[in-house]
């Protein structure tokens, strides 16, 4: 028997947006009808195997009956800050300041609840954005200030400043002078900060810096937090596999609530976590994947008469054809190709889609072609 709601209690769904992607079902349904297939750039999901190395960390440490620590492993632990280190230039940070998450979307959609904010906090995010920042808000019930200068903040100050560079949709990389203002901000006022760096190891047409890196912060991570994922990085995605790391303080708080909410990164993910960490030759060799695509699918577009804007790292290009971008969703999708539009991100990318990296050699060769074909008569 169905259980009826309380009156007057809204379900929690109702505080939150359209899930955007249930809005492309009809320029998926066009896109796959192409007589070659569909070409689906719309989601940033890996298509490329998982290196050996780390499947077969996962399947040795297979046989764990017992329940994983929450803080993870500390080889694994290590593991992140040594990688960190040697790929980031990041110095100082103990071990302790680390803590294996289930996949960084996990975190960041309950990031405001795991720091006890709600309806009196607000949280900023930037005017184009990654959705899930926005949820993460509403489901802690904070206000959501879209903002990407200090002076759009106003007045009142936020609990908590979400970063995100390489961006995801735009790829725009922020220089060291525009953290460090916001970090010494941020600093002034007990604010938060946490920068999503996902995508940090992709690196284009400028070089990323993590919030964390002494260039940003001297060497003082107090009121940071850089969230780091290994489903780009390693095509871990679906292994959820991602960490946390940055203020000592802050990591042990949110230690302390998921150990009783029991969010735990399973053992044999965590061993598999730690192949990923230690080696960075498959690391590259994933990097130098999108880096061929790239290479490939950007003058593709502009061929195509499309603008790529920013686009200086991560795993998108950001393109425009001067029009609604429904509307070039659906001139894509008549091409059986399929991107994300870019009022997904915020009412700034309603002229823009975003075009995913993220498949296969072939299809990727097969969207180029589509490109550059000759406008049908």
């Amino acid at each position: 028997m169905r259980r009826e709601r309380p009156p007057g209690r809204p379900a929690v769904s109702a505080a939150l947006p359209e899930f955007p992607w249930d809005t492309l079902a009809d320029a998926k349904a066009l896109a796959a009808s192409h007589p070659d297939g569909i070409v689906d750039l719309s989601v940033g999901t890996p298509v490329d195997p998982v290196a050996k190395l780390i499947q077969d960390a996962l399947a040795a440490a297979a046989a764990a009956p017992g329940y994983p620590a929450t803080a993870g492993t500390a080889r694994l632990r290590e593991s992140a800050v040594a990688a960190l280190g040697r790929r980031f230039g990041i110095t100082g940070l103990p071990e302790a300041a680390v803590l294996p998450v289930i996949g960084t979307k996990e975190l960041i959609a309950w990031l405001p609840t795991l720091l006890g904010l709600g309806p009196a906090d607000s949280v900023v995010v930037p005017e184009l954005a990654y959705p899930t920042y926005d949820v993460g808000a509403r489901l802690a019930g904070a206000q959501v200030v879209r903002a990407d200068s200090l002076t759009q903040v106003g007045p009142h100050t936020p609990a908590l400043i979400y970063l995100n560079s390489p961006s995801n949709p735009t790829g725009r990389v922020l220089g060291v002078d525009h953290l460090r203002k916001v970090v010494g901000w941020a600093r002034e006022r007990g604010v938060v900060v946490a920068s999503d760096e996902c995508y940090l190891g992709l690196s284009w047409d400028a070089e990323p810096l993590s919030v964390l890196h002494p260039s940003v912060c001297d060497g003082d991570h107090t009121g940071l937090l850089a969230v780091h994922s290994l489903s780009k990085s390693s095509s871990l995605a679906g292994y959820r596999a991602g960490f946390v790391a940055g203020d000592p303080d802050l990591v042990a708080e949110l230690l302390a609530v998921r150990k009783h909410a029991g969010m735990i990164v399973p053992t044999p993910v965590q061993a598999a976590m730690v192949a990923a960490l230690d080696d960075d030759d498959h690391e590259k060799m994933q990097r130098e994947r999108y880096a061929r695509r790239r290479d490939e699918l950007a003058p593709a577009l502009r061929s195509a008469g499309f603008a790529i804007d920013h686009s200086e790292g991560g795993l998108y290009l950001w393109a425009s054809r001067g029009e609604a971008c429904r509307d070039t969703v659906a001139w894509l999708a008549a091409r059986g190709i399929l991107v994300a539009p870019g009022d997904f991100y915020g009412r700034g990318g309603a002229r823009h889609v975003r075009v995913a990296l993220t498949a296969t050699d072939e299809r990727i060769a097969a969207a180029v072609l589509r490109l550059i074909a000759p406008a049908a008569p």
